[in-house]
């Protein structure tokens, strides 16, 4: 996307890397905009950086380019996603960059808002030189939920899974327990953080009676994710702590057949209901009250019916170092068989530890 020829610097991916370390700082913070981090470097030397800290605050360019000041006249901008060329909440940064005289911008990924993009192209009429496609990948996996909604109209689903080491969820008695440790519940928290809902199956609403809040995140989401069970009859019972408190945090049941009266008990106490006949309609209707990223939890019943819908994005495992033997409950047990020749593979797009627990997150190979 250049009228110069491309000419990729070997520094180029070292300060991508760090532009896309600091966008994470906007974790929980932005939505709907994306998480954009940008790096002004002069002469090899980085003088400046900046984030988008918090919706409707600058944006990533801004807090770069006046960190900077008069240091970014003929420097380069390494930024993680195209600088936009609208007015929305702050003014277009692609005119700012050219006024503080930037001349190279090397960016990750292309804005796919056609409201906003087509600041690369304007700034090379200008003269700039602009290298795209640097860390394109790890930019579009770190705003994978921002760049879905501009592909698809549902939901971008995460199902997080916690499983002993033989694929396990809960041991032979079905009691409740924790499988992984406090750091890997710790991280769950910060997804929750990171997401527009948090999702549960009707059988773990009864069984647990979850808040599905986000309790212990790095840093406080900036609009608490809503908390979403999916239930066809609308069972959620009345004294559950989700109905309790759905006056305070915004509550939806996804429902189809529910008791005509529960289910205006349901809305009296502020509980919204979300009526479809499937999960895939479910999660249109879900993007279309501004669910745009959504986190499953569980049970085993609802995470098999979006594994077998193929309605998974991001299948996020954390692997207890526990083995629990005949009669635990599977956390796959209720898919039917498939061949291995059949079978969907999956690729690996994150692993981490936490404590003794690992997490690894897969992306549907397709």
């Amino acid at each position: 996307m250049s009228a110069h020829a491309r000419v990729i610097a070997p520094d180029d991916g070292m300060f991508m890397r760090r532009a896309l370390a600091l966008a994470a700082n906007g974790w929980g913070q932005t939505a709907p905009n994306p998480m954009v981090g940008a790096v002004v470097v002069r002469d090899g030397a980085v003088v400046g950086e900046g984030w988008h800290t918090r919706y409707g605050a600058p944006h990533a360019e801004i807090d770069a380019l006046a960190a900077a000041g008069d240091a970014a006249r003929g420097a380069t901008m390494y930024v993680t996603l195209e600088p936009c060329t609208h007015h929305g909440q702050t003014p277009p940064c692609d005119l700012a960059l050219m006024a503080a005289g930037i001349s190279r911008v090397v960016i990750a990924a292309a804005d796919p808002n056609p409201v906003a993009t087509g600041g690369a192209a304007r700034l090379v009429e200008h003269g700039v030189h602009v290298e795209l496609g640097v860390e394109e990948a790890a930019a579009r996996e770190l705003n994978a939920a921002f760049f879905h909604s501009y592909a698809s109209p549902r939901s971008f689903v995460q199902l997080k899974l916690a499983l002993s080491l033989d694929g396990a969820l809960t041991d032979h008695t079905r009691q409740r327990g924790w499988l992984t440790g406090a750091d890997a519940r710790r991280e769950v928290h910060r997804l929750r953080a990171g997401s527009d809902g948090v999702a549960v199956g009707i059988g773990t609403a009864r069984a647990d009676d979850p808040l599905l809040t986000v309790r212990d995140a790095p840093v406080p989401p900036r609009i608490a994710p809503a908390r979403i069970v999916f239930d066809t009859s609308a069972r959620l019972p009345l004294t559950s702590r989700l109905v309790q408190t759905a006056r305070q945090q915004r509550t939806i049941v996804v429902c189809w057949a529910p008791d005509p009266a529960h289910a205006a008990a349901l809305e009296h106490a502020g509980v919204t209901l979300v009526h479809s006949a499937t999960l895939a309609d479910a999660l249109v209707a879900l993007r279309t009250a501004g669910i745009r990223s959504l986190l499953v939890e569980g049970g085993a019943a609802l995470a098999s019916s979006f594994l077998q819908e193929a309605l998974v994005d991001r299948l996020i495992i954390f692997r207890a170092p526990l083995i629990l033997g005949g009669g635990a409950l599977n956390g796959f047990g209720g898919l039917p068989p498939a061949t291995l020749g059949a079978a969907l593979r999956w690729r690996v797009v994150d692993a981490r530890q936490f404590g003794d627990d690992e997490m690894t997150v897969y992306a549907p190979s397709s």
